[in-house]
């Protein structure tokens, strides 16, 4: 396990490892524009936006170091292929350089392997071309840990720069066994994401001694002013 602690890590080394998620269907754009300000003001490393709010969020951001994420065939990964393929173009068009793709959940549950390995593909070439990352979110919580490993494995091959554990929409998220599991599954030079569930500074720490490099969450907010209170307590 590695050796994170609150006396090891910088505050840029936390808030670089969170993708603020405003995903609930029910956000207006003020809130959508609030979320963004609120990534901009603790620095993190994005905001993962609904593809609607793509061009919002990218204005909002213009000149920041905040990068513009969304979803791609959210929340089911049922959508035909070409269809995840033009939202991941349209997406980059207006602004995104983070895609966050849910996997064909029901294809990858069915032992149809190519399926989903050229899905993916499909989106990461796509991705490439417009200069844009790919983070694989397999929906853990429909899978055995065989499809875990398939779809983690499926994902690498197609590319990806990450996997991902949940969209946030499922019956559960995010839990340690899974991200070790995916970390142990994929190469050095994938990234793990943690999605579902991380809403506090301990959770966050958890789930980087295992060897998480981002995570998605909606309480950006709390985790972060929790790790300058204790850092303060520190001195």
């Amino acid at each position: 396990m590695s050796e994170i602690t609150l006396e090891t890590l910088s505050y840029e080394a936390v808030a670089q490892r969170i993708d603020h998620s405003l995903l609930r269907p029910e956000l207006t754009p003020a809130e959508v524009l609030a979320g963004c300000e609120l990534a901009d003001r603790y620095r993190v490393a994005s905001v993962c936006v609904r593809p609607c709010d793509v061009e919002l969020a990218a204005r909002a951001l213009r000149g920041s170091s905040v990068r513009v994420g969304t979803v791609v065939g959210f929340p089911h990964g049922s959508h035909a292929t070409a269809t995840k393929v033009f939202e991941a173009r349209l997406a980059m068009e207006q602004g995104a350089v983070e895609l966050d793709m849910v996997l064909n959940i029901g294809r990858l549950r069915g032992g149809q392997a190519e399926y989903v390995l050229e899905d993916i593909r499909a989106v990461v070439e796509a991705a490439r071309a417009g200069g844009a990352l790919v983070k694989v979110i397999l929906e853990n919580a429909y899978l055995t840990d065989e499809q875990k490993v398939l779809g983690s494995q499926l994902s690498e091959r197609a590319g990806a720069d990450f996997v991902k554990t949940s969209t946030g929409f499922a019956p559960s998220g995010a839990t340690l066994e899974d991200l070790r599991l995916m970390r142990q599954t994929v190469s050095p030079h994938v990234q793990v994401k943690a999605a579902g569930g991380v809403r506090t500074l301990d959770a966050l720490l958890d789930v980087l001694r295992v060897g998480v490099t981002r995570v998605g969450t909606t309480a950006t907010a709390a985790i972060l002013d929790d790790f300058q209170a204790r850092q303060a307590g520190l001195v």
